[in-house]
Order: structure tokens, then sequence, then C-alpha cells
């Protein structure tokens, strides 16, 4: 059985992190399966000898024991062992991976709601990029189908090997020993833990860096928090508690800990690309790549020699990085419009080093936006005033069927560029009166004569519909936002 025959079995299918389904169809045997395809796309690549291990870990989710000890079997029973390092953000373990030429897997659904999973896979330098997922689905795999009873769950037990800790040491050290000690002494912040994997860690991080923490929300029950489209009582929480607790700051992470939230004094949550453009600033970039939805204002502001725009999804980054590594810039980095940061090349600053990562983090942003509110002594709203004038709104349109996005999309795109526009301005009304540009890197991004934008796009890895608007005011950008997804509810 090749692995397409089980994707389509199964439903759980590869979107851009990995493999994504709902946690019954992610069976022992589906997992177990994906795994087996990885570890034989490795041999396949010679990038796993006969020596080698693989490093797991895990996030907080409830079905996220049973499908960690469905992924350390298929490995150990492909004569591998296991390296287990427990509940930690997916940055962390894929940097101990790569700091030793070792694959990683990380069983997490990221920011998705409980009831789905997902499995990500790191090559022994880096991401899984596409042409590696095209390679892993390519796999002919043989079941032993005696391991599994006839729900596709493992017929034995199986378990998991104490955790060890020296990966989480390390990422922690990954910060304290280039950020100058003591750099954030002084600042008040608030973390909103709620079920965030690296909460633990990232208290750490901070108070070894000098600030003070107030430890928020904490949940036993996993929370989908999306640091792309913020869930309206987050955004009251940050708002009750800076004006409760007077805070610098308040932070926090999606469900692994790859992507970031900041707030500002106010309790206003930073848009991901917005932090994103202070952090590569911080970091004295020469290049940045991000994906075509992020904000504008990153080329208005001339701080970097080169941007480069790609498809949405870290893979896409990664390639552009090494893109733009291989055009000659020596400090690559990039970002996404959930704030997850990247670095294609080392940094170095002060006699310190920052090894590169290329794979999504998040503590790298909330570090460096912190840094320069006490380096500059300004605040967080200040930070962000001082840059271009661009504003953006981003939600999503939840249980959006795919072949109905497919289908608005292919009624814009006849191939009739005139008739195309003319679609697009009907559909849209006062909206869009003129099309200025039309950009189909990832879904539909159309920008206005006015300089307004509107981009909508399928989800990579569940059944929604995203939408992200962007004009010169906060009020225009939530005007559009607004018409913009009641049009789109309204094409279900």
């Amino acid at each position: 059985m090749y692995l397409t025959e089980l994707m389509t079995a199964s439903k759980v299918k590869f979107g851009t992190s990995g493999a994504r389904g709902l946690a019954t169809d992610m069976t022992d045997r589906v997992c177990y399966a994906y795994t087996q395809a990885f570890v034989q796309y490795l041999e396949k690549t010679q990038d796993l000898g006969p020596e080698a291990g693989i490093a797991l870990a895990g996030d907080l989710r409830e079905s996220t024991d049973r499908i960690l000890a469905a992924v350390a079997k298929a490995v150990v029973d492909r004569g591998y062992g296991v390296e287990y390092w427990g509940r930690i953000p997916t940055p962390a373990v894929a940097y101990y991976g790569l700091q030793r030429g070792m694959p990683t897997i990380m069983v997490t659904g990221s920011h998705i709601p409980e009831d789905r999973n997902g499995i990500k896979f790191t090559k022994k330098d880096g991401e899984i990029l596409k042409r590696d997922e095209a390679g892993i689905k390519e796999q002919l795999i043989e079941l032993d189908e005696g391991l599994f009873d006839d729900q596709g769950m493992l017929a034995r037990d199986s378990f998991l090997p104490s955790p060890h800790r020296e990966a989480a040491e390390e990422y922690v050290q990954r910060y304290t020993r280039f950020f100058p000690s003591g750099c954030l002494s002084g600042l008040r912040i608030g973390l909103y833990e709620h079920s965030a994997v690296g909460r633990d860690l990232t208290r750490d991080i901070l108070e070894r860096l000098g600030a003070f923490v107030t430890l928020l929300a904490r949940s036993e029950t996993f929370i989908p928090v999306d640091t792309e489209a913020i869930r309206p009582e987050d955004r009251q929480l940050a708002a009750k508690w800076a004006q409760e607790y007077g805070f610098d700051a308040i932070v926090s992470t999606d469900g692994d800990g790859d992507r970031p939230l900041i707030s500002d004094e106010n309790g206003e949550w930073l848009r991901g690309d917005v932090a994103g453009i202070l952090c590569a600033r911080d970091l004295e970039a020469d290049a940045v790549v991000v994906p075509v939805s992020c904000n504008t204002a990153l080329e208005k502001t001339g701080a970097f020699e080169a941007v480069y725009r790609t498809r949405i999804g870290s893979p896409y980054v990664i390639e552009g990085m090494q893109q733009a590594a291989a055009d000659g810039y020596a400090r690559v980095v990039g970002y996404e419009a959930n704030g997850g940061f990247l670095t294609g090349t080392p940094v170095r600053r002060n006699g310190r080093s920052l090894s590169e990562l290329p794979t999504r983090d998040a503590l790298i942003v909330v570090i460096s936006v912190l840094h320069q509110v006490n380096e500059r002594q300004t605040p967080v709203s200040a930070l962000v005033r001082q840059l271009p004038k661009r504003y953006t709104y981003s939600d999503r349109l939840t249980s959006f069927p795919p072949e109905r996005s497919r289908e608005l999309l292919e009624y814009f795109s006849t191939g009739d560029a005139g008739k195309d526009r003319q679609r697009m301005v009907r559909a849209f009304g006062d909206l869009i009166q003129e099309v200025h540009a039309v950009d189909r890197t990832d879904g539909l991004r159309i920008t206005a004569q006015s300089g307004d934008i509107l981009h909508i796009r399928p989800s990579g890895n569940a059944p929604e519909l995203r939408c992200y608007t962007e004009a010169d005011s906060p009020a225009g950008a939530g005007r559009i936002h607004q018409q913009v997804m009641k049009i789109l509810d309204s094409w279900r």
C-alpha cells in the first residue's frame, strides 16, 4: 500500500506543517504508517544511518500520548532508537535535532481544536520541504496488520521511555547566551500560559533575562489559541490584565510554541507580521523572506536590503531563505503572518552568536521585542507606531468545504484577465472599484487602486477559508475585513 492510498482512506493528509486530521481518524495504524513512510524516505535519501536515532516530543493534547506511543513503536520496529524529550515546544526538539544531525518528530496539532492532532517531521538538516513531502507520499508501506485491532489501535500496550531534559535546557540556553544578561531587567511581563506546551520554559527564559513575570490563566485542558485569528475572549483578557496589572507587555504562544503572541502595554495584541518586522530589525537582517500575505509595511520600512515573497507555509519560507543565502545575503531571516520566526543563517552580535533555526519559533520574537523596549526605553506601542502606517486584519471561516474554496478561486481565474477583474469588482462591490494588481502566488490577493488589499485562500491543514485585509488605517482595514467576511460567508 502506498501512503497516498492510506491518506485518502483515513482523511489524514499533509498540510503546510505535516500530517493533520481528526484525532479519531489518526488511529495508531495511521500514525504508525505515516512514521514508517517518513523513516523509509530518510533511508532512501541516506539521511538516517543504521546507528541513528530519532528524537520525539509532543504537545499537551489528550490524544498526544497515544500518538507518540504509536510513532515510537514504528521507529523502533524499523530498527532505530528513540530519544524522547517529553512535552516541549516544536522549535526546542527541532533545535536539538539540528545541533546533532538527528531527525525529529513532533506530535502536535499546533493551534487547531483539540479534537484534531498532527505529526510534524524534521530531517537532520531542517523541516521537510514540499519535495520531501512528495517523497514521503510515494513510499510503499507494508504493515503487520496483526499489530492492530479492528479499530486500528495497537493490540498490545506500547509505551514511551522516561523523558529526558537536555533538549529543553539547550533551548533555554540558546537565548540566555545570545541576549545580554539582564536585558529584560525591570520589565513587568504577563505570561498567558493557557495550554501552551512551552509555558514553563518561557517563564524560565524571561526570568533568567531579568523580567518580572506574572503567570496568567494556566489551563489543564487544551485551548486552541490561534495567533493569526485571535479569539475575542483572548482580546478581552489581555485588555483586562493590562489594566489590572500595569504590564509592559503580555506574552504567550500557540499550543506547540512556534507562533508568538505579544501585546503592548495596553493589552492590544500585535499582529504576527508586525512583530516579525520588529524582530527582523532587532536582528539587523539583510534579507527577509515572508509569505505573500504579510503586511507590506515590511518593504516600506526601507530597513532591509532585500525582501522575498513566497507562498504561505514555512516550507516555502525556508526555500526562500535558502535562495536568499545563495544570493549572497549574510543575515537571512523569515517570518509568517502568524508570527512564527525563522533564522536561515547565524546571527552574530557583540561577540555572541545565535545559530540558525530554520523552523518557526515564537520566543525569538517575544525576547527581541522586549529587548527593544528596554534598549530604546520606549513602550511596545511606540515601537509599532514608528513603523509605516499599514494595518491588517485576518480571520477564517471554519467548516468551509475545500471543494467550495476551489470553486471560488476558479471563478476568478478564467484565463481572461479583463473578465477576471470585472468579476472581482462585481463580487466585492464598493470595496474594489478598480483593480490595480492581482497576485495568485497563494490564493487570490487583490490590490485596489486605493492601495487597499484583500486576500482569500483555503487553509492548508483544515476545512477553513482564510481572509486577510490591509489598508492605511485600522478603520479602513476593519471595514474591508467585516464586509469581505460577510460576502464570503454567503458563498458557502
